[in-house]
């Protein structure tokens, strides 16, 4: 089924294209870090030190920015509200030390804390607002992450079908090869497939649809994360989204490598189901992790982004 990009105003479509433009200097290794003058070019380009700046980064702040001296451009009066969360949602990501390797992961949950019913139902938990970040999120980034589980029961694109921006590369974790090449994300698409699991099995299926198959061997039954990661890197992709599902996002935050963390809260109540996270078992409450947070509105749910790793 295809999907329309959302149309957006002139004055928000300006602060996505600047958004754009900022994601793409941080892959390229040279993030903004001082405060500045930002403009965006009809071309997509970035303008750094413009006189007429549409906005000024402000890498240090926790918001990464700031209206120029005098306010809001007067295209966008009016519409304050609607790009200033865009900016404060996203600049984070975008500007500072630290953007040019970036991961963070992200779910969408109920109100309980499930994910998916026990047989693995999850489409749609969130509402359209919160797709439309998922597809965000993935134009933002080198790369989106997803687990075997995720492919078997969704069979997602994982494109940016839903906003302007390219598609990341694509990453599939699948230790032993159960998924079959007919999967949408394994067909031929806008964006490579690099397809993770273990040595045995990439010896014993030589091709996967059109997805490149990466070894990376077992450690306790499990591709490490670090392993995965260092490969990425390797290939100059720095800069990662892990969308799902609960496991994947769960494996990343046991092993640190997560920086921030979105959860997407959706009204609903399964009252049974897959939970949003598991990780290693704590014996005292002193042992929780507690983490610095912001909340957003997306519609009918509530999106938290929690700062895990600096």
């Amino acid at each position: 089924m295809s999907v329309a990009v959302v149309d957006e105003a002139p004055h928000e479509a300006t602060a996505w294209a600047l958004l754009l433009a900022l994601a793409r200097r941080a892959s390229g290794g040279s993030p903004i870090t001082d405060e500045v003058p930002l403009a965006v070019a009809d071309d997509g380009a970035l303008e750094t030190g413009s006189r007429a700046p549409f906005i000024v980064a402000r890498p240090t702040t926790p918001r990464g920015w700031s209206w120029p001296d005098g306010g809001a451009p007067g295209s966008v009066l009016g519409a304050e509200k609607e790009v200033e969360q865009m900016l404060d949602l996203y600049m984070p990501l975008c500007v500072g030390n630290g953007s040019e390797h970036l991961t963070v992961g992200h779910l969408a949950q109920t109100l309980d804390g499930r994910i998916a019913t026990e047989s693995g139902k999850s489409q749609f938990i969130s509402g359209e607002q919160s797709l439309l970040h998922t597809h965000r999120l993935r134009a933002l980034f080198d790369v989106v992450v997803v687990g075997r589980r995720t492919i078997h029961e969704d069979d997602p694109q994982l494109t940016t079908r839903r906003c302007k921006g390219a598609s990341p590369v694509r990453v599939v974790i699948d230790p032993e090869r159960r998924l079959g090449p007919e999967r949408r994300v394994f067909s031929g698409a806008p964006s490579a497939t690099l397809l993770f699991c273990s040595a045995d099995a990439a010896r014993k299926k030589p091709q996967h649809g059109s997805a490149e198959v990466v070894a990376i061997e077992v450690a306790d039954g499990k591709l490490p994360v670090p392993a995965i990661l260092a490969e990425l890197a390797r290939r100059g992709l720095r800069r990662i989204f892990v969308e799902g599902g609960g496991l994947t996002v769960s494996s990343f935050l046991a092993a640190g490598a997560l920086h921030r963390l979105h959860m997407t809260v959706s009204p609903v109540v399964f009252g049974s189901g897959r939970p949003s996270l598991t990780l290693p078992e704590i014996r005292e409450l002193g042992e929780a992790r507690t983490l610095e947070w912001r909340h957003f509105s997306l519609g009918r749910d509530v999106l938290f982004d929690c700062t895990v790793r600096t």
